[in-house]
């Protein structure tokens, strides 16, 4: 029989894949997610932000440092869209349904560190203020919505 600590293994060894059907897979169809870069996402949207992020990610290398049966430490190393290279030290909390399917998946990470490292001097010197984090926030929400126009 699986376990919780199976289903979340499992999805990060897909995202370390870069297998993004795996991953939506694993969500129940009125999912919630939350992290700092795209803010809240349901049904669809988390499925479509990971198929997008695997898709697109050239040197994407997926750590998963520990996990039990609701949570996850894990780490992303990978180049972001402006050429920098980013280290991002994520903590991840789930819920599951009856059926084992996650019904909602909460990253956080230190967005500031993100930022300094994502975004160079502009991350430094305003990667704190809600400027930054609600200008990423459209940007990637823009990202997805046209990711999954197509």
């Amino acid at each position: 029989m699986s376990t919780h600590a199976d289903t979340i293994r499992d999805f990060y060894g897909a995202f370390a894949r870069k297998d993004g059907d795996a991953m939506a897979a694993a969500y129940a169809p009125d999912v919630h997610f939350h992290d700092p870069a795209f803010g809240d996402l349901h049904g669809e949207e988390p499925g479509a932000m990971w198929r997008m992020l695997t898709g697109r990610s050239e040197d994407l290398v997926i750590e998963l440092v520990g996990h039990d049966d609701s949570s996850a430490h894990w780490l992303a190393h990978y180049t972001f869209s402006t050429g920098r290279h980013v280290d991002n030290d994520v903590r991840a909390t789930f819920e599951f349904g009856d059926d084992g399917k996650i019904t909602e998946h909460i990253d956080d990470f230190d967005f500031y560190a993100w930022a300094r490292q994502a975004l160079g001097p502009a991350g430094l010197l305003l990667g704190w203020t809600p400027i930054i984090r609600g200008g990423v926030r459209k940007k990637a929400r823009a990202q997805l919505d046209e990711f999954m126009s197509r």
